[in-house]
């Protein structure tokens, strides 16, 4: 449909600037470089950030490092060997949000953060892959929560994946942990699916005071994030970012 295509546009733009962040997120950088970075290039492409501003954000890009389980805000810390960071890109062409998020090893991360983060990216992809027309969306928390409690990962309750398009959240809410959640998708429909884990095991977060939106594991651990965006099909979901 028209909408799908217009949808596109974003999604890819959101694609290529994640692509770019692997050269980077280098030891040494800081969050705020990057986030300059990714800014100029959506800018480029004639597409707008949509976390700018969005409810006082104060930066194009969300950048998590370590124990940020989310909407992290860019800063002049220079990330250092071994740290490992969530870049959460999204931005707003022609009417339409396309929205994602990946890990990026800084450095030489360690065995166990690898390991983190490729659980994390199993997590999601086998979410998607389950979805399609008909399926109720609570399959979603069942499928994550196994993998990663198997793996000795807790995942994050608070955040969720969403419906995306004109707006840039939209209902229905898309959770990663087991739920009751009763929606079933229909053909045409687009959504995130972000999944949240730690590596402790604990569930529990809480946001900075200090900044009102930097969110942090209440252990400590480090936590990893993927996110896309993807469309339902006739047969199953075609990823948009």
């Amino acid at each position: 449909s028209t909408a799908i295509d217009q949808l596109r546009a974003p999604c890819t733009i959101v694609h290529d600037v994640l692509e770019a962040c692997k050269e980077w997120v280098q030891p040494g950088t800081t969050t705020e470089a990057i986030d300059a970075k990714v800014h100029a290039l959506i800018l480029s492409k004639g597409a707008y950030p949509s976390p700018l501003n969005y409810h006082g954000f104060p930066r194009s890009s969300c950048t998590s490092v370590n124990q940020v389980v989310c909407h992290g805000i860019p800063d002049d810390v220079p990330l250092e060997d071994g740290d490992m960071v969530n870049v959460d890109v999204s931005c707003y062409l022609n009417g339409y949000h396309g929205d994602a998020s990946r890990m990026f090893a800084v450095g030489d991360l360690d065995d166990a953060g690898q390991a983190l983060i490729r659980v994390t990216k199993e997590c999601l992809d086998e979410a998607i892959a389950a979805c399609g027309p008909g399926v109720n969306i609570a399959i979603i928390g069942d499928i994550i929560s196994d993998l990663a409690h198997a793996n000795g990962y807790g995942v994050v309750p608070t955040y969720c994946g969403h419906a995306i398009g004109r707006d840039f959240h939209m209902l229905p809410y898309i959770f990663h942990h087991r739920n009751n959640a009763q929606h079933l998708l229909q053909t045409g429909q687009v959504f995130t699916i972000e999944p949240m884990l730690i590596e402790d095991g604990s569930v529990d977060s809480h946001v900075l005071p200090q900044d009102g939106w930097t969110v942090v594991t209440n252990s400590g651990a480090r936590s990893a994030q993927f996110e896309q965006t993807m469309v339902v099909t006739e047969d199953g979901v075609e990823v948009l970012t």
